[in-house]
């Protein structure tokens, strides 16, 4: 059993408070145990976020005090202890840069859960100042969940107690050109601890026809491509279904802007886990087109996880 556990860092907001209650169910779900993050700083921004009042925008005058900082991690373990019973749940407190904090947290994750509304508004520590570095250099996954996530959104839709109704689709966006075992793994596993199917999609562009190339407007030549780009992805995934037999394998090939389908998919997705390519920069936030894109505008939660 793994030493690892879930970490859900919390600023206050709602959406943090989302991602704090996705956490949980995750925690469950590994049989883990979860831990609750808070990173304080001794200082008042421009912009903060009232804990749990729903105010954005509040003014820069607002100071967050030590006792309403402390108040903020706790409040969230007492809830959670409420919706979870049974599930082992402790809190931390760290007076540091956010950034610095939750990646050094991170590395003792099994996976990272962070909240954000959109990856570029303001309020709460959670907003892109923080939540698009952690994940550009974090070492483990990282799980994004916007405000408003409900354990129901995550279910198929029926007449039967949510508790029993049967996950939807845990969708994972594979590059062919070099898939890694890292993130395939990490989907056929969230994939087997959800009872769900786990569903691969592939984006691929057609060639650019020049001129009047017989063999490029051949109809048949597209569908030959795309049979191509079928059976290496059938092959890549081969060892892997030997591994998880419980995980029905879902498989499209698609033609076009690989983010453009993984954010459509999301739709009617638990989860959707993308990958992230190792940057030797110490700075920046390179997380790669079709990672950010989703990360923008996928309706699900979205895990990002670090590969080669």
């Amino acid at each position: 059993m793994s030493l690892r556990t879930v970490i859900a860092a919390v600023d206050g907001s709602a959406e943090s408070q989302a991602a704090a209650e996705w956490a949980a169910r995750e925690a469950r779900l590994r049989g883990l145990s979860l831990h609750i993050v808070h990173a304080w700083q001794e200082w008042s921004p421009g912009f903060v976020h009232a804990p749990f009042t729903g105010a954005d925008n509040a003014p820069a005058e607002t100071a967050v005090t030590r006792n309403q900082a402390e108040r903020v991690p706790l409040d969230v373990a007492e809830r959670l202890r409420e919706g979870h019973p049974g599930l082992h749940i402790d809190v931390e407190q760290v007076c540091g840069r956010p950034v610095d904090v939750l990646l050094s947290a991170a590395d003792k994750a099994e996976v990272l859960v962070l909240g954000s509304r959109g990856l570029g508004s303001l309020g709460g520590f959670l907003a892109g100042s923080v939540s698009l570095p952690v994940i550009a250099h974090a070492e483990r996954p990282v799980v994004v969940v916007r405000a408003g996530e409900r354990a129901e959104d995550e279910k198929q839709p029926g007449d039967g107690p949510i508790g029993r109704a049967r996950y939807l689709d845990v969708v994972l966006g594979l590059d062919l050109a070099r898939p890694c075992d890292e993130l395939i793994e990490f989907a056929f596993s969230a994939a087997a601890a959800r009872g769900a199917a786990l569903r691969v999609v592939h984006g691929w562009d057609a060639p650019v026809v020049f001129g009047h190339d017989p063999e490029g407007v051949d109809p048949g030549h597209g569908v030959a491509l795309g049979l191509r780009e079928a059976s290496v992805l059938t092959d890549v995934l081969r060892s892997w279904r030997g591994k998880f037999p419980e995980v029905e394998v879902k498989e499209q090939c698609v033609v076009g802007r690989a983010a453009d389908h993984l954010v459509d998919a999301s739709k009617d997705a638990s989860l959707l886990v993308v990958g992230r390519r190792v940057r030797r920069s110490a700075i920046g936030t390179h997380i790669g087109p079709v990672t950010r894109a989703v990360l923008h505008h996928a309706a699900a939660p979205v895990a990002v996880v670090r590969h080669l």
